[in-house]
């Protein structure tokens, strides 16, 4: 029996693909967000249906504000069980405080929290009982003036998680989960990863899978809303 259908933003690589796959295999059926990465969308498509799942790939642009505000009545429109939301989508741009210019600044807050705000609210415009997951990072605890809007942004979401959880409970719970060095960063190397993690508490990188079972934990248990897991090997620590 299915468990009603997922939504996943950013969906058809890395932690994003590694939460679909999980959540297939827990019986949910899937509506995948993606924006420019269509191969890799199909591959995951034919890959989950294998699984014996429904799955539904919807092509976005999360900076527009348009195709953030048609997403979820489209998916609605294909899938009537919508149970759960993860606003996994983000971009994670190095810029330092005085680097930063406008449009960069205004690209950061459009996909990492104006795209989450908006999902989030239309789907509890559709859905009365379901749940929310936010896709966060460790540098909510103390930031990183390297990537100054990147951190604002997750700072901020961290927030709306709490206040989401307040406002639409208890039909709905808000929860997120905060990534330490779990894989490097699309430009970077394994090496890199590895001399950063050697740097936290555990002195180790992450697993994507790691991920998956604190979206599990989040998932299985009714009695937490409002609250962000850390899964970052100590990092919030430092």
């Amino acid at each position: 029996m299915s468990c009603g259908t997922a939504i996943v933003t950013g969906g058809t690589k890395r932690i994003g693909r590694a939460l679909a796959l999980a959540l297939a295999s827990d019986g949910f059926d899937l509506a995948i967000h993606y924006h420019t990465s269509e191969v890799a969308a199909q591959a995951l498509l034919a890959e989950l249906r294998g699984m014996g799942v429904r799955a539904r790939a919807y092509r976005a642009d999360l900076a527009h504000s348009d195709d953030v505000l048609q997403l979820i009545p489209r998916i609605q429109s294909d899938c009537a069980d919508i149970s759960l939301l993860i606003n996994n989508a983000s971009v994670f741009d190095r810029m330092s405080f005085l680097e930063t210019e406008p449009a960069f600044f205004e690209n950061e807050f459009a996909i990492n929290l104006r795209a989450p705000f908006f999902l989030s609210r239309d789907f509890a415009r559709f859905v009365k009982n379901g749940q929310i997951i936010n896709l966060l990072d460790t540098r909510i605890r103390s930031g990183d003036p390297d990537y100054f809007a990147y951190s604002l942004t997750k700072q901020a979401l961290y927030h709306f998680t709490r206040l989401a959880a307040r406002e639409l409970a208890p039909g709905i719970r808000v929860n997120g989960i905060c990534p330490g060095p779990i894989l490097p960063p699309p430009d970077g190397s394994e090496s890199e990863l590895q001399d950063y993690a050697r740097r936290i508490p555990l002195g180790v990188p992450g697993h994507p899978e790691q991920i998956v079972r604190a979206m599990r934990y989040l998932i299985q248990n009714t009695f937490v809303t409002g609250d962000c897991l850390f899964v970052d090997g100590g990092e919030q620590l430092i």
